[in-house]
C-alpha cells in the first residue's frame, strides 16, 4: 500500500530554487547523486567492520545505467541503503539540517548559485533533469526493501518493495531537453571530469555489451601529487565540499615519523553561510587506511580553522575504533597538531602576496583571529599570520611586524583600540595625542579582538596594550589657551554632580586636540566596548566599568562653559550644552545618547542661533 506524504514548505520553496537557479548546470546532479552513493559504500564498508553481523559485497560499485528508449537514467549503489524512516527524514543534505536557514538566506542573497554550491544541492539536484524520481532502497541488516516517488511538486509516496541486496536505485525520469544523459559518450566526460577520483569503480551498464568501468577508483590523496592535475584537485574539492568555488589553497602531504598519515586539506574561496553558527562542525574526512571513519570527529581540527576541508587518512589508527575512543585518542592530537602546522606554514608563504591574502582574510579572517584566543601553542603563530585596520593606512591592513617595524622612538608597546566599526573609531577622540605624535594604533572591531587581546599581553619584544593603558607621555605642546583653573575646577565640580548617575568622574585631559571632551574607564576595568558587546548579548556583569568623562581644557567650548560658572544664571544654559557634549562623547563611543528627544531638540535650537 502507497502512503502518500506532502513536502514540508521549506522544502518546496527549495525544490523550486534549485530547479530554477541552478539549470544551466545540469551536470551537477550527476556529481551529487555520485557522491552520496559513495558516502553509502563509505558508511556500509565502516559499519561492517564494527558490527560483524553485517556482511558487505565482495567489492563495491556504483552503476550507472542509461535506457534512451526509456529516457531514463539509474544511478545504483551496493552502500549501507535506506530504510522508510530515513527515506522520510534523510534524503537529501539539505532536509537534513538548515532547510530553512537555506531558504531564508537564498532569498536575500542575490547569486543563487553561489548560496547553494554553500550548502550543497545534493539528492534535489536531480529534479533539474528529472519529471520523477524513483528511489528504491533495502537498508543493510534489513529485510524489507521501499520504493519512494516523487515529481518534486505535490510531495512524494513511499511504499514497500522488493530488492534482493542492500543498496539504492536512483531512476531518474528525464525531462525531454535532458536526453543527453542517456548518451554513453556524454555520461563518460562527465564522469572523468568530475567524478573521477571517486574511490569505488564507476561502471557504466552497456546491455548486451557488458559493463566498463570509466573512472580511476584511486583515491586521490594516496596519490603522488606529481601525477595530479590542478583540475583533480579543484574536482575533488568539489566533491567533497558540495561547493561550486574554487579553493583557495590546496595542501596536499604525506607525514613521516612517529606517526605517518596522507593529509588533502583545501581552504575555500568564500565562507560558508553557517560559519559563525554555535553547532556548526568541521569539515574533515578522517579515513583509516582508504576506509571512511567518521567526519564528525571532534579535535581533528581546532575550531578557528573549522572553514578547512578535506581528508585525513592514517594507518596507524586502528579500524575498529570508536569515536568516542577517537576524541581521547593520542595519536589524533598529533595529527591536529602536524596538520594545524603545515596550515600555518603554508599561511605564512601566501601572507606576502597581499591581494592574494586578503581573499583569505575577508573570508575567514574573524575566524581565525579565535585562534591567538583558542590556541596557546600557536598563539603568536595565528597573530603574525593575522591582519588589522589601524591608523597608518586606510587603505590598507597591516600585520603586526609591519606595525613593529614603523615604531619609533622609545614605544614599547603595540597600541589598540576596539570599537563597532573602524570609520567611527578613526574619529575617536582618544586617538588625538596618538596621532599628534605619530604613533600608530591598532583598530578593532571584531568581538573577539576584546579576547584575543587579553590573552597575548605580548608579541616579541613589544607589549600589548589599550591605549587607556599607555604608558608613555602623549602630553602635547601647547601654545594656545586653557581655560583658567579655579572656573575648571568649578566646571568640573558641576559636571560630577550633573552626570552623577552616568558618570563616576569628570577629569582634565591633556591628550585631546580637537574634541571638547572623551569617554574613558579606570585602567584595567572592561572596555566599554566589551560591556556593550556584552549588554547586547544579555551578559549582565558585576564589574561594570567606571565612566570617566575627560574634558579637554584647550577647547574654546570648554573655556567659555568654565567662564560662564561665574554668572548664577548661565547654569541652566551651561547643564544643557554639557549635557550635549556627554552626548557626543557617547556619540563617539558607540553608545546611545541619554535622551534622544532632548539631544535633537537642544542640538537643532544651537543649530539655529548659529546661523
Amino acid at each position: 500500500m502507497s502512503e502518500k506524504r506532502e513536502f514540508q514548505t521549506e522544502v518546496a520553496k527549495l525544490l523550486d530554487i534549485v530547479i530554477n537557479s541552478l539549470y544551466s548546470e545540469k551536470y551537477i546532479f550527476l556529481r551529487e547523486l555520485i557522491s552520496n552513493a559513495s558516502d553509502a559504500c563509505d558508511k556500509l564498508k565502516f559499519w561492517s567492520l564494527t558490527n560483524p553481523e553485517i556482511k558487505a559485497p565482495g567489492a563495491f560499485k556504483i552503476t550507472l545505467t542509461p535506457n534512451a528508449e526509456e529516457n531514463t537514467l539509474t544511478v545504483s549503489d551496493n552502500g549501507i541503503g535506506m530504510n522508510k524512516e530515513d527515506l522520510i527524514n534523510h534524503i537529501g543534505t539539505i532536509a537534513k539540517s538548515g532547510t530553512a536557514d537555506f531558504v531564508k538566506n537564498m532569498s536575500e542573497n542575490g547569486s543563487a548559485v553561489d548560496l547553494i554550491g554553500q550548502f550543497g544541492v545534493g539528492f534535489y539536484s536531480a529534479f533539474m533533469v528529472a519529471k520523477k524520481v524513483e528511489i528504491t532502497t533495502k537498508k543493510a541488516g534489513e529485510d524489507q526493501a521501499y520504493k519512494w516517488i516523487s515529481d518534486g511538486l505535490d510531495g512524494f509516496e513511499i511504499e514497500e518493495a522488493k530488492r534482493k541486496t542492500n543498496g539504492t536505485d536512483i531512476k531518474l525520469f528525464l525531462k525531454d531537453d535532458a536526453k543527453d544523459f542517456t548518451d554513453t559518450v556524454y555520461l563518460r566526460h562527465i564522469v572523468r571530469t568530475y567524478s573521477d577520483h571517486v574511490e569505488y569503480p564507476i561502471v557504466l551498464d552497456l546491455g548486451k555489451a557488458g559493463e566498463e568501468t570509466i573512472n580511476t577508483a584511486s583515491a586521490l590523496w594516496t596519490r603522488n601529487k606529481a601525477e595530479i592535475t590542478e583540475d583533480q584537485y579543484k574536482e575533488f574539492y568539489h566533491h567533497i565540499s558540495k561547493n561550486f568555488d574554487d579553493p583557495w589553497m590546496t595542501l596536499h602531504f604525506k607525514a613521516e615519523g612517529s606517526i605517518e598519515y596522507n593529509a588533502l586539506l583545501y581552504i575555500p574561496s568564500t565562507a560558508p553561510y553557517d560559519l559563525f553558527q554555535p553547532d556548526r562542525q568541521q569539515s574533515l574526512k578522517l579515513y583509516v587506511n582508504k576506509v571512511f571513519i567518521s567526519d564528525k570527529i571532534e579535535g581533528l581540527m581546532p575550531a578557528y580553522l573549522r572553514f578547512v576541508k578535506g581528508v585525513i587518512d592514517s594507518s596507524d589508527l586502528p579500524l575498529n575504533i570508536s569515536r568516542e575512543m577517537l576524541q581521547q585518542n593520542a595519536l589524533l592530537a598529533k595529527i591536529r597538531q602536524g596538520t594545524v602546522s603545515r596550515i600555518l606554514k603554508e599561511l605564512k608563504k601566501r601572507i606576502s602576496n597581499y591581494d592574494d591574502y586578503l581573499k583569505f582574510w575577508n573570508a575567514f579572517g574573524t575566524a581565525f583571529k579565535e585562534g591567538i584566543y583558542e590556541d596557546f601553542s600557536n598563539k603568536e603563530e595565528v597573530a603574525a599570520l593575522s591582519l588589522f585596520a589601524s591608523t597608518n593606512d586606510e587603505s590598507k591592513l597591516t600585520t603586526l611586524d609591519e606595525y613593529i617595524s614603523r615604531v619609533q622612538g622609545e614605544q614599547k608597546a603595540i597600541y589598540y583600540i576596539t570599537g563597532d566599526d573602524v570609520p567611527t573609531l578613526r574619529n575617536n577622540p582618544q586617538l588625538e595625542a596618538f596621532k599628534e605624535k605619530g604613533i600608530e594604533v591598532l583598530l578593532l572591531t571584531d568581538p573577539i579582538d576584546e579576547f584575543w587581546t587579553q590573552v597575548l599581553t605580548s608579541y616579541k619584544t613589544f607589549a600589548v596594550k589599550h591605549i587607556s593603558m599607555a604608558d608613555i607621555d602623549l602630553k602635547i605642546e601647547r601654545k594656545d589657551k586653557k581655560a583658567q583653573e579655579g572656573s575648571l575646577k568649578k566646571l568640573t565640580d558641576f559636571m560630577t554632580d550633573l552626570f552623577k548617575n552616568e558618570v563616576g568622574k569628570v577629569e582634565i585631559s591633556e591628550k585631546l586636540t580637537k574634541s571638547p571632551a572623551a569617554l574613558n574607564v579606570e585602567n584595567g576595568q572592561m572596555s566599554i566596548h566589551l560591556e556593550r558587546l556584552m549588554r547586547n548579548h544579555q551578559q549582565q556583569t558585576a564589574f561594570a566599568s567606571t565612566r570617566i568623562l575627560e574634558i579637554n581644557p584647550y577647547h574654546p567650548l570648554i573655556i567659555k562653559l568654565s567662564e560662564m560658572m561665574a554668572d548664577e544664571k548661565l547654569k541652566t544654559k551651561v547643564a544643557d550644552i554639557s549635557r550635549l557634549i556627554l552626548d557626543q562623547a557617547k556619540i563617539a563611543e558607540g553608545e546611545a545618547v541619554s535622551d534622544a528627544a532632548f539631544f535633537a531638540e537642544k542640538f537643532s535650537d544651537y543649530l539655529l542661533k548659529a546661523i
